[in-house]
């Protein structure tokens, strides 16, 4: 027979690998099996969880507020000076416009910023006085509604302590202001809305004699519950305007003579009287002084 030419292919030699991975192909299941006893062996790996609280980045305007904030409180922008303009602003901080704009408008409602038009205008820089916080614990007051006998105990627990206070750290100039205050009080005792009126900065200016700004401050903003307490019907006799004087000039006395207890004692026996007559059912003989 003829011979037929046959082209010689050289196969390469099979490797262990390779008996390995025909084994492997021909009894998959076994191999899946051994890779799952494989990873069972292997020891486990436990995760702790951690507990984490949903972020909220604050808005760009709350930032640069709160640092304008920081820089006026701390005394770096002294009050009466003028904020940057809202252009230089706007290139020291990147931000827009209208977050500028939205920063110093809140600092304009805190108090603490005061935009003033025209060509030397601007935005001026103004501390917290006592305006400001007499508007914020008035509006809780009237939001909250809260009753004449709230007012009074507030009364009761602040006046007598500023009564001693103001025998502790009262000047000349405060005796003066209240002795010019107390002639006021004794010349309008024919009209009960002079005298009212009369009374209120009496009282107000026992409280800024004593010194301590936060305490007189809470006084003032409540000034209008003070005027409540006084205008009612049973306050509109003269009888009861001649007690207010006889016992504002011993408060008057004992501010002058530098005695607390016996200042913190009288404006205690006042104020006490008075929230007892608001509320009381017959107020026609309680007194306002102990005379």
């Amino acid at each position: 027979m003829p011979r037929t030419n046959v082209a010689k292919v050289k196969v390469p030699a099979r490797t262990g690998h390779d008996i390995s991975d025909e084994a492997a192909q021909a009894k998959p299941g076994k191999s899946r099996r051994a890779a799952q006893e494989k990873e069972s062996a292997a020891p486990l790996r436990r995760t702790t969880p951690v507990l984490v609280n949903r972020i909220q980045a604050p808005k760009p305007h709350d930032l640069l507020a709160d640092q304008l904030r920081e820089a006026i409180l701390r005394g770096e922008i002294s009050e009466g000076e003028t904020l940057p303009p809202e252009r230089a602003l706007v290139e020291q901080t990147g931000l827009s416009r209208g977050a500028v704009r939205e920063a110093l408008r809140v600092l304009a409602v805190e108090g603490l910023v005061q935009t003033r038009p025209g060509r030397f205008g601007g935005n001026v820089v103004t501390l917290p006085g006592t305006e400001s916080m007499a508007n914020s614990i008035s509006q809780f007051v009237r939001g909250r509604q809260l009753p004449l006998r709230t007012l009074h105990e507030t009364r009761e627990a602040l006046e007598p302590a500023l009564a001693r206070l103001a025998a502790v750290h009262r000047t000349e100039e405060d005796v003066r202001t209240l002795a010019v205050l107390h002639e006021e009080l004794i010349g309008s005792a024919n009209n009960f809305q002079q005298f009212s009126q009369a009374n209120i900065k009496w009282h107000n200016a026992v409280a800024r004699a004593s010194g301590n700004e936060l305490l007189a401050g809470v006084l003032y903003a409540i000034s209008y519950g003070v005027a409540v307490s006084t205008t009612t019907e049973e306050y509109d006799t003269m009888d009861t305007r001649n007690q207010v004087i006889r016992i504002h000039a011993q408060i008057n006395a004992a501010i002058e003579a530098r005695n607390p207890d016996l200042a913190e004692k009288r404006m205690r026996q006042h104020i006490g009287a008075t929230h007892v007559r608001a509320t009381a059912s017959d107020t026609s003989h309680v007194p306002l002084s102990d005379d």
